[in-house]
């Protein structure tokens, strides 16, 4: 069996995995069960609730897992993705409310631009709550033995050679303008400027 096949068995019977993506190397579970998503937070060491990203494989995928993003945040969605963005957005139905940390009424949404066995290893699961892979508070892995080993020891990985290493752009858009809540990969004043012409549109 391959790494990704591991990986991909070991995300569907709800244990951690450790997969590249288009930014640093991802801890990833299954984000159908709050079981996995738990072992996750105390693997990692970080707090429970914090929120933790929906990655969908596709659009597609995304907009099958939270139907209501449609209308503004749809718009929003197709506009910036996929690309390193995480988009917080509204949640109304409070969907994998176990991601969404103490507003369950919003949700962080990627769709990453991969290539390679992180992206054979989502397009097989479809979607993962996804964190970067280090301990909380540590830098983030661009390579795989960045990774701490108690992080290695405990789930499958997934070698996807040498990654950019800056995480996503955060963007909160709940409200009624936008909030850059993290500068990453790629500018904000970008995407806000993205936005700005698909609403106006």
């Amino acid at each position: 069996m391959s790494d990704v096949e591991e990986a991909v068995a070991a995300i569907r019977a709800g244990e951690l995995a450790v997969i590249p993506t288009d930014t640093v190397y991802g801890l990833v579970c299954t984000p159908y069960r709050e079981g996995p998503l738990r072992a996750l937070a105390v693997l990692k060491g970080r707090a429970a609730d914090q929120p933790t990203a929906l990655v969908a494989a596709s659009l597609d995928w995304l907009f099958e897992c939270i139907p209501e993003l449609r209308g503004k945040a749809g718009v929003i969605a197709r506009a910036l993705l996929p690309a390193p963005y995480t988009l917080v957005l509204p949640n109304p139905a409070c969907r994998f409310r176990w991601l969404a940390g103490p507003r369950s009424d919003t949700i962080g949404v990627r769709v990453p631009l991969l290539e390679g066995p992180g992206r054979e290893v989502l397009e097989l699961v479809g979607t993962v709550a996804a964190t970067s892979a280090n301990l909380h508070g540590q830098p983030n892995p661009r390579r795989l033995r960045d990774v701490p080993a108690e992080i290695r020891s405990s789930a499958v990985a997934v070698d996807g050679g040498e990654l950019p290493g800056t995480p996503s752009t955060v963007l909160d858009l709940t409200g009624s303008e936008p909030r850059v809540l993290r500068e990453g990969a790629v500018p904000a004043a970008d995407a806000l400027a993205r936005v700005q012409a698909a609403l106006a549109e």
